[in-house]
């Protein structure tokens, strides 16, 4: 996987991950399943522009939902946990409002 939009597909944004973003300067991404530890190390680094410390990654398994009477699963996806240099920062907001600004939403 040559292309960082392949390797990293989304940020998790939840209350867990921006308390972990702000306390421990760790950023959580969806990626692909045959993602190595060094290809997401040098797509964040590519994205982002900034230093990567470390890379952990585990695989979430699918869980069941149920709407209504149907019972179904989520997808199953893995996930990477990335801590950044302390005076490295990624702010997902300004990058939304600077998409926004120049019509790419």
């Amino acid at each position: 996987m040559s292309n960082p939009y392949e390797t990293i597909l989304e940020p998790i944004m939840t209350e867990k991950t921006v308390q972990m973003l702000e306390q421990q300067n760790k950023v959580t991404f969806k990626v692909a399943d045959n993602a190595t530890k060094p290809q997401i190390r040098a797509a964040v680094e590519e994205l982002f522009d900034v230093d990567v410390e470390k890379v952990n990654t585990c695989n979430m398994p699918s869980q069941p939902r149920r709407v209504g009477r149907y019972i179904g699963h989520t997808q199953a996806y893995k996930k990477a946990y990335v801590t950044l240099h302390e005076d490295d920062y990624i702010d997902f907001y300004a990058l939304d409002r600077a998409g926004a600004e120049a019509g790419m939403v």
